[in-house]
Order: C-alpha cells, then sequence, then structure tokens
C-alpha cells in the first residue's frame, strides 16, 4: 500500500521484555490506528528489542499517539521516533572528484526512486558544479587545505543545520572527517567504500586489486563514526571478477556496485527501516 498524508512511520528500540508489541498495538488501537506492516527482532546477544510499524490514522491526532507514546516509552525505556511516511528527506551530498555515486543519486531523485529532496551538494573541486546545477541542485564549492579544514567543516556543520538536513551522503568525498564534525552527524551520515579494506587502503585500491589478482569485488556503505571506514554496517554487495579484466574493467564494475549500495542504504535510511543495534544495524526490509 503507498503511503498517504495520514500514514507515519514509528521505529524503536528497548530491553526485551514480555508486552513490548502487545501495549504497541493495543495504544494504535486506541487511536483507531490501522498497522499496515510491522516488522520486529529481538537480539539474544545484546538483549535489546528493536520494532517498526507502518500504520495510518483517520481520525485521531497523530500529537496524541505520540503523547501516549511518551508513557509507553518511559515504562519500557524505549528510544523512539514516530516519521511522516510521505515525508521527502531532505539530502545534503558531498563529493569529490569521483562521481558515479553521485550522478546515480541525482537520477534516482530526479526520477522518484528515492522519496528525498537533494538540498545541496558540496565539494571540494569544481569538477561536478555544471552535472549539479543542470538538476537544478545548488553547489557549493568549499576547497580544504590541513590548514583551512576546519573552517570547511564549520561551513559544511553550518550549511547542514540552515537546510534542516536529514542525512549527509559522501559520495566518493575522498576527505576523512574530524571527530568533531563525526560527532555532530553520528546517526545521520552515510559513507560508501569499496569492500577490500583493510586491504588496500590508498588512492587507487583497484590497481592493487588487480595486481593481486582478485575474484571478488564490492562496496560497503555504513554509518560515519570518528574511527575510519568502521562504522555500523548498512549496505554490502559484491560482483566476481576474473582474470581478463583490465584494472578499468575492476573499476568500472566496482563503481557500479558502490553506487548501487549507496543507493540502497540511502532508501532504507529515509524510509527508516534502519535502527542502530551497539556497533552493527537491524536493517528491516
Amino acid at each position: 500500500m503507498s503511503p498517504n498524508p495520514s500514514d507515519y512511520i514509528l521505529t524503536l528500540s528497548c530491553p526485551d521484555r514480555i508486552g513490548i508489541v502487545h501495549r504497541v498495538s493495543g495504544l494504535l488501537l486506541a487511536h483507531q490506528g490501522n498497522i499496515l506492516d510491522a516488522q520486529q527482532f529481538g537480539d539474544e546477544e545484546t538483549g535489546r528489542f528493536f520494532l517498526r510499524v507502518h500504520f495510518a490514522l483517520t481520525d485521531a491526532s497523530i500529537e496524541a499517539v505520540k503523547s501516549d507514546m511518551q508513557e509507553v516509552a518511559q515504562s519500557f525505556g524505549m528510544q523512539w521516533q514516530i516519521h511522516g511516511a510521505q515525508s521527502r528527506a531532505k539530502l545534503m551530498i558531498l563529493v569529490s572528484k569521483q562521481g558515479h555515486c553521485l550522478n546515480d543519486l541525482l537520477f534516482r531523485v530526479h526520477s522518484g526512486q528515492l522519496n528525498a529532496e537533494i538540498a545541496a551538494v558540496v565539494s571540494n573541486h569544481r569538477d561536478f558544479e555544471g552535472l549539479v546545477t543542470s538538476h537544478g541542485v545548488p553547489f557549493h564549492y568549499l576547497p580544504v587545505s590541513p590548514e583551512t579544514k576546519a573552517e570547511q567543516e564549520s561551513s559544511i556543520l553550518e550549511l547542514a543545520s540552515r537546510l534542516e538536513v536529514d542525512l549527509v551522503v559522501l559520495a566518493r568525498y575522498m576527505q576523512i572527517l574530524s571527530p568533531e564534525l563525526c560527532q555532530a552527524l553520528a546517526g545521520r551520515a552515510i559513507n560508501i567504500h569499496h569492500s577490500f579494506l583493510p586491504s588496500f587502503k590508498g588512492a587507487k585500491p583497484y590497481y592493487q586489486a588487480h595486481a593481486r589478482g582478485v575474484k571478488l569485488i564490492g562496496a560497503t556503505a555504513h554509518y560515519v563514526t570518528h574511527d575510519l571506514d568502521e562504522g555500523p554496517i548498512i549496505e554490502q554487495d559484491i560482483e566476481r571478477v576474473d582474470h581478463a579484466m583490465s584494472v578499468q574493467d575492476l573499476t568500472r564494475v566496482g563503481s557500479d556496485v558502490e553506487s548501487l549500495v549507496l543507493a540502497r542504504a540511502v532508501k532504507a535510511h529515509i524510509e527508516q527501516r534502519i535502527l542502530l543495534n551497539g556497533s552493527r544495524t537491524v536493517v528491516f526490509r
């Protein structure tokens, strides 16, 4: 069923115990809420429970639902959120000199495959200014050097705040974010990289992979943390390659996988399908 203005997404996590689903479904029933879809997961290792409920209201106020949820959340120690299912997420994309992921996201948003608005594209190079502006998206050129890094990151954060950005997407942005910026964007910044890590680090991983004769290449999308490329993983995929492929072939295949994996991760985030579970994620399909 497609979302309409009375559709909402409730997500929550809390210590696992008896009665959670009963209380939540009972609360929605009391407000004449119709549950359209529900997914849950209980993690035996962490002892935490995760729930995503897509529901619709007829006459009841969503504010009344939120008020009652406050009481339920307090009794169960819940972390919870309610979002409008039809709300368009605001994205800010960071990019450097590799544009495949940027181009893919621009197309998916333009064609309606992602229910989002790209509020801004920020780059430390001007290579994709024409591409971005041709989509009617504001382009912000923010060059960076070791001496200006703090000032440049402050500009990025100020822009994200002013535009009320929901998610920052590092679409092959080849700069290491400072711990301060990572903390400020915790839980709302996604990065993409090749899946060779921790092997083949550096600027030309596909050259290194070709030299070693790899047979699988792939990509990983994860939330950004101050531990470089070690944030909670959201999405991954791989493609088989063989000895007949050149470095350019590997790069092309890798670029395709990176674009697809990043798009999946962004889609899952803006549809409220991801819940953090310590250093891991629960991703409802």
